[in-house]
């Protein structure tokens, strides 16, 4: 039973003056003086809040008293002191959440500000049970991690302490959008519907579904999320029509627009290719959606950016040569980038001027396409911060910028943009299977291989 079960959090001991703004507190018996500046620094839910308004007497706290002089601290400063480094990141965990504290050592132990790409190594491996590999992760904010493998998902609270698995309804899950610690979008290319699972309690919330004139299921082929909305790529059931839907976050996942619908009769291919990945630019109000189409003529592809409130392509570029293996759009270096499924090259694109004729500028050695051989095939890219990367079979590449220039121009000269390649992590991090998956979560990097039942953790500090 907790200590205060049945009772007021603290029992008094001495008088203190009410009208001044040290407070005493005896924890464990052990004394501890603060102000009640500090204290309010808690939040009004928060132990911390409620000792600061006892006026008239030393608040008695049966609990830890050095757990609870590293808690004090982090209140007083926002970061952890070198001492709790003597105790189990659990038992932090547990005080912090007794005190009503928890989103203080979140921030201060899985801030995404504290990110640092340069100095990245494997620190963590995270076992998956079960013999299937993930097929696909997806992080909140703070870094707790969900993982699709098989037809389950595994989750992972933000200090990569605590594990939970469920089963779904799902062969194997093709698609993951966490939309909470709790809750996440799941969806696959052979079973109708997208799910909203609650994985905590391990249950379908409910079911979305879309339905083209033929009313026929509908298969998901990507999810991708915004502060306000949820963003689905679906595909009929008989591959002859696909769209985007987008659903209300904040209002019950409430229908608000169908863009992108494409019906399509005879060889229309460019129609007949629904978006696999579907990317928000919140400085722009945009959604990036992308897909590709493996054929006997090569791989080609098409990349769009839809304004939503109006339904309209406000961009768009079609894809024949050396078509991307993927593509993401960095919103903080106003570019987006790709990876060419035939070079296996990295080309970035300048955005900052949408109406020009841009073209792809590649950042490597800009091979020559060979016929038949596909050196990109698989590898993945994402943008995280001011930062780039880039799959290449077993390795990561870190592209930043270290010159910022002015858009490139065939005509004027201008200064070009420079971006620099950096493999990432020690000699032993290097190499191995081929990477699935790359995301980001709080200070943290996480990495999937094919044929691996785990997840990497990269992160510069300590786990």
């Amino acid at each position: 039973m907790p200590p205060f079960a049945g009772s007021n959090p603290f029992s008094y001991g001495f008088h203190q003056e009410s009208n001044s703004s040290i407070v005493t507190i005896d924890v464990g018996g052990q004394l501890f003086q603060t102000t009640k500046q500090t204290l309010a620094l808690a939040g009004s839910k928060s132990l911390f809040s409620k000792i600061s308004n006892s006026n008239e007497t030393i608040p008695f706290i049966d609990r830890d008293p050095e757990i609870f002089s590293v808690l004090l601290s982090l209140l007083r400063t926002g970061n952890l002191p070198s001492k709790a480094k003597a105790f189990d990141i659990q038992d932090l965990i547990f005080e912090s959440q007794f005190y009503g504290v928890e989103n203080l050592l979140v921030n201060s132990q899985s801030d995404p500000s504290q990110f640092d790409a340069f100095n990245l190594e494997k620190s963590l491996v995270l076992p998956l049970s079960g013999r299937d590999s993930p097929s696909a992760i997806s992080t909140t904010q703070y870094g707790s991690l969900h993982v699709a493998h098989g037809s389950k998902i595994s989750s992972f609270d933000w200090a990569l302490q605590r594990k939970s698995t469920i089963l779904t309804q799902f062969t194997a899950i093709d698609s993951l959008q966490a939309l909470s610690p709790k809750t996440a979008a799941a969806g696959a290319t052979d079973f109708s519907g997208l799910q909203i699972i609650d994985l905590d309690k391990g249950f379908v919330k409910e079911t979305l579904n879309w339905e083209n004139v033929t009313r026929s299921g509908s298969t998901v082929q990507a999810i991708g999320s915004s502060p306000e909305y949820l963003f689905t790529s679906f595909e009929s059931g008989r591959r002859n029509s696909n769209c985007i839907m987008v659903y209300d976050l904040n209002d019950s996942l409430r229908p608000v627009a169908e863009i992108g619908h494409y019906e399509i009769f005879g060889a229309e291919l460019d129609s007949a290719i629904p978006s696999t990945k579907l990317q928000w630019i919140p400085s722009r109000n945009l959604l990036m959606a992308s897909g590709s189409h493996s054929g006997p003529s090569g791989v080609s592809g098409n990349i769009r950016f839809w304004d939503i409130r109006s339904g309209n392509v406000v961009w768009e570029l079609k894809e024949k040569s050396d078509c991307f293996s993927d593509v993401t759009v960095s919103d903080s270096l106003s570019s987006m980038f790709k990876v060419g499924v035939n070079t296996g090259e990295v080309f970035f694109m300048d955005l900052r001027n949408m109406d020009a004729d841009n073209s792809w500028i590649c950042l490597g050695e800009e091979r020559k396409v060979i016929k038949g051989k596909k050196e990109g095939f698989g590898s993945k890219v994402q943008s995280h911060g001011n930062q780039v990367f880039c799959s290449k079979g077993g390795d990561i590449e870190l592209w930043s910028e270290v010159q910022a220039g002015t858009i490139k121009t065939r005509e004027g000269g201008l200064q070009d943009r420079v971006f620099r390649r950096n493999l990432m992590g020690r000699a032993k991090d290097m190499g191995g299977s081929r990477i699935t998956n790359l995301n980001f979560g709080g200070n943290k990097m996480f990495v999937t291989r094919k044929d691996q039942q785990c997840v990497e953790v990269w992160s510069s500090g300590r786990v």
